[in-house]
């Protein structure tokens, strides 16, 4: 039986959307919602890279922003985008090493360095106060497809 509707091509654009509270449990929620969103389109060449990148992102919203937070998947073929936004404006500073740092600063700024080694782009910035809430931030990261398109997989039908 064929599920309603057929399932996307691989080509095709697809988005998904989480919010977590600030909790301590969210990043592996998002974690492993991540990997299954991943893999059930045929990405797993993606999934450790977008999920060591996606982990630290959404730890230093639950860390550093007073409130909820969430994380955006979204395919535009060849290109993975996630983006995190939080309700913290500061965005962080990256990392600046020397001789005289001492190993507990050197902690702030390594997840841009790891977003730096690891993405092939990203980019993030402040949203301003919101006439009902809260201003923040959103930082993403983008990856890009170099395989051929996976076979395909049927879907199971909810």
């Amino acid at each position: 039986m064929t599920p309603f509707p057929p399932p996307l091509l691989f080509t095709e654009p697809w988005e998904y959307e989480l919010r977590f509270p600030r909790d301590p449990r969210g990043p592996g929620i998002v974690r492993a919602t991540l990997r299954a969103v991943l893999t059930a389109h045929g990405l797993r060449e993606l999934v450790e890279r977008a999920a060591l990148l996606t982990s630290e992102l959404t730890t230093n919203s639950v860390r550093y922003s007073g409130n909820h937070a969430s994380v955006r998947l979204l395919w535009l073929h060849p290109v993975l985008r996630i983006s995190v936004t939080d309700t913290n404006p500061e965005l962080p500073e990256p990392l600046k090493p020397s001789a005289e740092s001492v190993s507990t600063e050197l902690e702030k700024g390594r997840g841009l360095f790891i977003l730096d080694v690891l993405a092939d782009r990203w980019g993030g910035c402040a949203i301003g106060e919101e006439p009902f809430g809260l201003g923040g931030k959103t930082l993403w990261f983008e990856l890009s497809w170099g395989g051929p398109p996976p076979a395909p997989v049927p879907a199971l039908a909810a």
